[in-house]
C-alpha cells in the first residue's frame, strides 16, 4: 500500500481522519509509524498529500491531513476487454488500476465461457475492492468505471462505434495484425481479446467499428500479461 486512501467517511472534522479497518491494520504491521511521522494518503475521487499521525492505538490510528496534489493523470484510454476468468480478474482489475485507465468495459465473446458471468466476483464490491488495491500500489486516487456487457455484438453494433468515435481504435489480435503503434497520448480505445483471442467473426466487426488490429510480437501471452504490455507500449507511462 503505497498511498492511503481516505474516505469521507474517515473525516471527523475537516482536517482529522480516524482510521480502524483493514488500512489501520496495514499502517501499524508494515508502517509502523509514530506520532509526528506522516503517511502518504489521498481522498478518493480527489487530492492527495500527507497524513501527520497523531495518535496511534491498538484500535485505530487519528492522522491530520493536508490535501494539495492533484491526482496523476489518467491514461487517455478507454479499455475493452472479454472477460476473464475469474481467478486472473482479480490481478488484471488491479493491474489496470494501478495503470491509470478510468473507464472499463468488460464484454462477452465467444471464448468467454458462460459461468464467468455467475462469479461473485462481478459484484460491485468485489470490483471496488480490487481496483482500490491497484489505487493504492500507484499512488491514484481516482476510481474507474467499470461496465459489464453480456451480449457482444448489440455492444459492438449499438454503443462501441460512439464510445471510440474520434479515438485511436485498435484490437489486440496474435494473427494477421499490424505491429503496435509508437507510443502515443493521444485518445485512444483498445479492445483486448479472452484467452485464445477474439475469433475472426469477432475481429472482423471490430473492424467494421475502425479498429485496426495490432499485434506485440510472435509470443502469446495471457491476459493479466498481456494488458500491462500493451498500455507500456502504446502510452507513455
Amino acid at each position: 500500500m503505497n498511498l492511503i486512501l481516505l474516505y469521507t467517511s474517515d473525516f471527523t472534522d475537516d482536517k482529522t481522519v480516524v482510521i480502524n479497518d483493514r488500512r489501520f491494520h496495514h499502517i501499524r504491521s508494515i508502517h509502523q509509524p509514530e506520532p509526528g511521522e506522516t503517511l502518504k494518503v489521498g481522498l478518493l475521487d480527489g487530492n492527495r498529500g500527507t497524513g501527520e499521525v497523531l495518535s496511534l492505538c491498538d484500535k485505530e490510528i487519528t492522522l491530520k491531513v493536508a490535501l494539495n496534489q492533484p491526482a496523476p493523470e489518467a491514461l487517455p484510454l478507454k479499455l475493452i476487454l472479454a472477460l476473464p476468468r475469474p481467478k486472473m480478474m482479480k490481478r488484471t482489475l488491479q493491474t489496470i488500476a494501478a495503470m491509470g485507465v478510468k473507464e472499463i468495459y468488460l464484454i462477452n465473446s465467444y471464448r468467454v465461457d458462460k459461468s464467468y458471468w455467475s462469479s461473485p466476483l462481478l459484484q460491485p464490491d468485489k470490483i471496488r475492492e480490487q481496483l482500490v488495491l491497484g489505487l493504492e500500489q500507484a499512488g491514484d486516487t481516482v476510481m474507474p468505471e467499470v461496465h459489464l456487457r453480456k451480449r457482444f455484438k448489440p455492444f459492438v453494433e449499438d454503443e462501441l462505434p460512439a464510445i471510440s468515435q474520434n479515438t485511436r481504435a485498435l484490437v489486440a489480435h496474435p494473427y494477421h495484425a499490424n505491429p503496435c503503434p509508437a507510443a502515443s497520448a493521444e485518445p485512444s480505445t483498445l479492445a483486448i481479446g479472452p484467452e485464445g483471442g477474439f475469433i475472426a467473426y469477432e475481429v472482423e466487426k471490430l473492424k467494421e467499428c475502425g479498429f485496426n488490429a495490432i499485434h506485440i510480437g510472435e509470443r502469446i501471452l495471457r491476459v493479466e500479461n498481456a494488458v500491462p504490455v500493451l498500455l507500456a507500449r502504446l502510452f507513455p507511462l
